[in-house]
């Protein structure tokens, strides 16, 4: 008996929702859980950590395919607890739902909106263990720009400062708000009219998002940090027009238009 489970990357903020929103990208990491003891599980592995709180993994071997780039804010790590718990639930036979999953594995990987994106797809937001799909797809089209650099999110946390001014707080409100009502409705205009953000990208500079945001592309609407970098999403009505301009532009990153894609599922 053997199981194969799927999980995509996903970008989280997009902006002004830090922490609570996400969309779910079509690049996928795999796990394929069989019986035996030919790759046993290592305990230390975020994963079978991540089975392990559905499922005991003893006995049991687990083959990883990752194919997310790690440290480069497009959710691997989620994307392997997500393989984890949803292997676990799919092996054990349980029926647990996203937020059922959410809540076991959301100490593990510390960013809900990662995960949650992960594990229903979409784009989704999250708050206090609660997750809302808002939509399948977009009328922007997501096109990533992947520096060569990587980016340790536990250290971008620390960047942080512990308030923000009233302004700075007001600002965000108004772009949070574009944000879910863009998402709601598929307005690309409220879309492109969200993507500012004053919480968390300040402080974490880009010079490859101020670079993009100060002369955007052919085709589009807007730019944001990926989680906390160093990868920048940028959301294109026009995806082959804007990734080739971006190319020439940007000869040392890799650009790829990606589509939006559903959550981590067993494979047959």
């Amino acid at each position: 008996m053997s199981l194969v489970v799927r999980a995509p990357a996903s970008t989280a903020n997009l902006g002004p929702g830090f922490d609570c929103a996400g969309v779910a990208l079509d690049i996928w990491n795999e796990v394929e859980v069989s019986e035996g003891n030919d790759n046993p599980p290592d305990p230390g592995h975020i994963g079978i950590r991540a089975f392990g709180l559905v499922a005991s993994p003893e006995g049991l071997s687990f083959t990883w395919t990752d194919r997310i780039p790690r440290e480069k804010g497009l959710g691997s790590s989620a994307a392997t607890i997500a393989l984890g718990m949803v292997a676990g639930a799919a092996w054990s036979k349980q029926k647990l739902s996203a937020e059922e999953l959410l809540a076991r594995g959301g100490p593990l990987e510390g960013h809900g909106d990662n995960l949650a994106a992960c594990l229903v797809g979409g784009a989704c937001l999250t708050w206090a263990g609660r997750i809302a799909k808002l939509a399948d797809t977009l009328p922007l089209t997501p096109v990533a720009v992947i520096p060569p650099e990587r980016m340790r999110t536990a250290e971008a946390r620390l960047v942080l400062p512990p308030e923000v001014s009233h302004r700075d707080a007001a600002f965000n409100v108004a772009r949070a708000a574009l944000l879910g009502a863009g998402l709601a409705s598929g307005d690309s205009g409220l879309l492109a009219a969200s993507f500012a953000d004053r919480l968390h990208e300040p402080y974490r500079p880009s010079a490859l998002l101020t670079s993009i945001r100060a002369d955007l592309p052919v085709g589009g609407a807007g730019a944001t940090l990926s989680g906390s970098g160093p990868t920048v999403i940028v959301w294109a009505s026009d995806a082959q027009a804007c990734a080739r301009e971006l190319e020439e532009r940007y000869p040392d990153a890799q650009v790829l238009p990606l589509a939006i894609v559903g959550g981590a599922h067993a494979v047959g």
